[in-house]
C-alpha cells in the first residue's frame, strides 16, 4: 500500500516550486537572449567605427574638385552652428540617416573657399526648404552675395520653394521653378503652445512668480491665448523682422517692397505662371533645362556630364586650414538652453562654457575672444556664472559678441558685458526679465491619484516649494523679492555693460522681446553682422591682421557620445523620425516640463520654411 502521505507531500513541494523554476528559466533565458543581443548591437557598432576609420585612413580630409566644377548646394537638413564629429556620418546602416550635415561654421567656409577657388566655376543651388532659423539663413544669404563678387554665377531650381529657401535663392544671378511646381510666399507666422487647459483637465496650478510685463515665458502655463503686452511684442518684432525679409527681396529681385507685402497678403503667387508674371523667378524650367544651361555656363558639351562636387565633400572641416601665425582668436560657441553643469554641443552648461572663455582668457596666444550665442536663456544662476568669466575675461582682452538666431533673456545676459555685440537684423534678442514657477500639484495627486501628503518639519518654511500644496503668500512674498532681486541684478548688470543708466535699461527691459534691428535702435547691440564682421572686430581690437581661429569648447568626442544617454539618443531620433516638423512642438512640451529654479528664457523659437 502506498504511502499516501508521502505522495501528498511531493505534491505539495511540486506545486510550491515548480512557479520558481519556471520564473527562474525564463529569467535565465532572457538574460541570456538579452546579452546576444547586446552582443550582436556592439558588434554591428565595431563594424561601423571600424569601416569609419578604414574609410578615413590615409585621407586628408579634402576632395580632389575637377577643373571647371559646379558647387552643389542642398541644404536640406537642420543647420547647427557646428559640424558635428560624427564618424558615422557617410556610412548607411541598417536604415539609419548617413548624409553629412553640415554646420553653419563649415557651410560658410566651404562657401568662402569656393568663391577664390579657379576650379570652381559657379553654384547649383538644389533649394526646396530650408530648416533654420532666420539668422543663420541671413549668414549663408550674406555668403553667396559675397561669393557673387567673384563675378562667378549662381543658378538656384526647386520644384517647390518654402518661403526660407525661396529667400535663400533671391541671391542667386537666375531663379528657376518646375513648371508644375510652387512658391510658398505667404508671410511670417509666430505660434506659441499654451497648456493652461491641459494642467486644468489635471487639476495642476502653476504658480508664477515674476518680473516684467512683456516676460511671456510663463503665459502657456496660465492663459489659454497671447496677453495684450505679448501680441504687441511679437506684432513688432516680427513685424520687423517681416519688413527686412521683403526688403532684402526687394533688392535683389527689384520687385517693389509694397508689391511683394501685397502678393503675400493677398495669396496670389498660386501657380508657377503667377511667379513667372511678377518677376519672382525668371524663367519656368525642367530639371534638364537647368542642367543644359548650367554646361553651357561651363562650356561643357551637352551630351557629356556636368563636372560637380557637394558642400558636404568640398567644405573644409574645422581646423583643416592651418595657419602658420601664432597670434590667435578663441571662438567660443554658445549653444541651446543655458543650465548649470557641464551641458553638451546642445545645451550651454555654465561649467562647460566657463571653463572655454577661462582657458582663453588664460591663453597669452590668444589675443581676442569671439562669444557666439545662439540661446533662448534658461537659468539664472547659469548665466551669471558665465557672465563672471566674460567680465574676467574682457578685462585682458578684447570680448566680441557675435548673436545668432537668438540671444535672448539668459542668452543677452551673458553677452552684455562684451565690448562690442553683433546681432542679425532678424535676431531675437532682449528679454530681460526673469520668472519662477512652481506647480501646485496637491488636487492632482489628491483627485486624479488619491495619494494625500502628512509629515513633520522643524521651521514654518522647511517645505518651502513643495509641489504637494499651495504657496502661502507669506512664501510667495519670500520668492517674489528673490526673482526682483535677480532682476535688479540683471538689469544692473546690462546697465554696467551698455553704459546705460539701470532705469533706461529697466524702460526697455521688463522682459519685452527685440529684433536685431530693433535691438540696434536700443542700444542693446552695437552692430548689425555676421560672426566673420565680430571676428574682424575682435582682430581690429586686439591690433592683430595674421591670426589663427581655434574654436572651443573642444566637442564631445563621437565615439564616447555613442555611448552616453544612449537610450535617450535613440528615443530622441526615433521620435523626431516620426513627428518629422511637428517635432518643434515636442520639445517645447519637454522644455516646459523640466524648468527648474529662477529662469531668465523666452518661449520664441521663430522659423520660416
Amino acid at each position: 500500500m502506498p504511502n499516501t502521505k508521502s505522495v501528498y507531500l511531493y505534491t505539495c513541494i511540486d506545486n510550491v516550486f515548480t512557479p520558481y523554476m519556471k520564473d527562474f528559466f525564463k529569467f535565465v533565458f532572457a538574460s541570456m537572449l538579452g546579452f546576444i543581443l547586446s552582443f550582436f548591437v556592439l558588434f554591428l557598432l565595431l563594424i561601423v567605427l571600424i569601416t569609419a576609420v578604414i574609410s578615413t585612413a590615409g585621407s586628408d580630409g579634402k576632395v580632389n574638385v575637377a577643373s571647371n566644377s559646379v558647387l552643389h548646394i542642398s541644404l536640406d537638413y537642420p543647420i547647427k552652428e557646428r559640424t558635428d564629429k560624427n564618424p558615422f556620418a557617410e556610412l548607411s546602416l541598417l536604415g539609419l540617416e548617413s548624409k553629412k550635415k553640415l554646420g553653419l561654421n563649415e557651410i560658410l567656409k566651404g562657401i568662402e573657399e569656393a568663391k577664390s577657388d579657379d576650379h570652381i566655376k559657379g553654384i547649383y543651388l538644389d533649394a526646396s526648404s530650408l530648416s533654420s532659423g532666420m539668422a543663420t539663413m541671413e549668414e549663408i544669404r550674406n555668403a553667396l552675395l559675397d561669393f557673387k563678387k567673384s563675378g562667378k554665377f549662381i543658378i538656384a531650381y526647386s520644384e517647390v520653394y518654402s518661403q526660407g529657401a525661396y529667400y535663400l535663392a533671391t541671391a542667386a544671378d537666375k531663379i528657376y521653378l518646375n513648371p508644375e511646381g510652387m512658391i510658398d510666399f505667404r508671410g511670417l507666422s509666430s505660434e506659441i503652445m499654451f497648456f493652461k487647459g491641459t494642467l486644468e483637465k489635471l487639476d495642476i496650478e502653476a504658480q508664477i512668480i515674476k518680473v516684467g510685463t512683456y516676460k511671456s515665458a510663463v503665459e502657456p502655463f496660465i492663459l489659454d491665448k497671447m496677453s495684450e503686452p505679448n501680441r504687441q511684442q511679437v506684432t513688432s518684432f516680427l513685424g520687423s523682422m517681416y519688413d527686412h525679409f521683403l526688403s532684402e527681396i526687394s533688392k535683389s529681385r527689384k520687385i517693389p517692397k509694397n508689391t511683394l507685402f501685397s502678393l503675400a497678403d493677398s495669396a496670389k503667387i498660386r501657380a508657377p505662371k503667377d511667379a513667372l508674371t511678377f518677376k519672382m523667378v525668371d524663367g519656368l524650367k525642367y530639371k534638364d533645362e537647368v542642367l543644359d544651361e548650367l554646361k553651357k555656363l561651363t562650356n561643357i558639351d551637352k551630351k557629356k556630364e556636368i563636372k560637380s562636387v557637394s558642400l558636404e565633400e568640398y567644405a573644409p572641416s574645422e581646423g583643416e586650414k592651418e595657419e602658420s601665425s601664432q597670434n590667435r582668436i578663441a571662438v567660443i560657441y554658445a549653444n541651446g538652453e543655458i543650465m548649470s553643469g557641464e551641458g553638451n554641443d546642445e545645451t550651454i552648461g555654465s561649467e562647460r562654457i566657463s571653463r572655454a572663455i577661462r582657458k582663453a582668457r588664460t591663453d597669452d596666444k590668444v589675443k581676442a575672444i569671439v562669444l557666439r550665442i545662439n540661446s533662448p536663456g534658461g537659468s539664472a544662476l547659469a548665466s551669471d556664472v558665465i557672465w563672471r568669466e566674460t567680465v574676467l575675461a574682457k578685462k585682458s582682452k578684447p570680448v566680441i559678441v557675435s548673436m545668432g538666431d537668438l540671444a535672448a533673456s539668459g542668452g543677452y545676459y551673458i553677452a552684455c558685458a562684451a565690448d562690442s555685440i553683433f546681432a542679425q537684423p532678424n535676431t531675437i534678442t532682449g528679454s530681460i526679465g526673469v520668472f519662477g514657477i512652481i506647480p501646485n500639484m496637491q488636487k492632482f495627486f489628491n483627485n486624479k491619484l488619491g495619494i494625500t501628503f502628512d509629515g513633520v518639519k522643524t521651521g514654518k518654511f522647511a517645505d518651502l516649494g513643495t509641489v504637494s500644496r499651495p504657496l502661502t503668500e507669506t512664501e510667495k512674498m519670500i520668492i517674489q523679492l528673490e526673482v526682483n532681486k535677480t532682476y535688479d541684478t540683471f538689469t544692473k548688470k546690462v546697465a554696467d555693460g551698455r553704459k546705460k543708466s539701470q532705469s533706461y535699461i529697466d524702460s526697455i527691459g521688463q522682459g519685452r522681446v527685440w529684433s536685431g534691428t530693433e535691438a540696434l535702435q536700443r542700444g542693446l547691440v552695437d552692430r548689425l553682422g555676421d560672426i566673420d564682421d565680430a571676428i574682424a572686430s575682435a582682430a581690429k581690437k586686439a591690433k592683430i591682421k595674421d591670426f589663427k581661429i581655434v574654436n572651443y569648447p573642444a566637442q564631445v568626442d563621437p565615439i564616447k557620445s555613442l555611448f552616453d544617454n544612449s537610450a535617450d539618443k535613440v528615443k530622441t531620433y526615433f521620435v523626431k523620425r516620426e513627428l518629422g516638423d511637428n517635432f518643434i512642438y515636442y520639445e517645447q512640451m519637454r522644455s516646459a516640463l523640466n524648468l527648474s529654479g529662477v529662469q531668465a528664457r523666452i518661449p520664441y523659437n521663430i522659423q520660416i520654411r
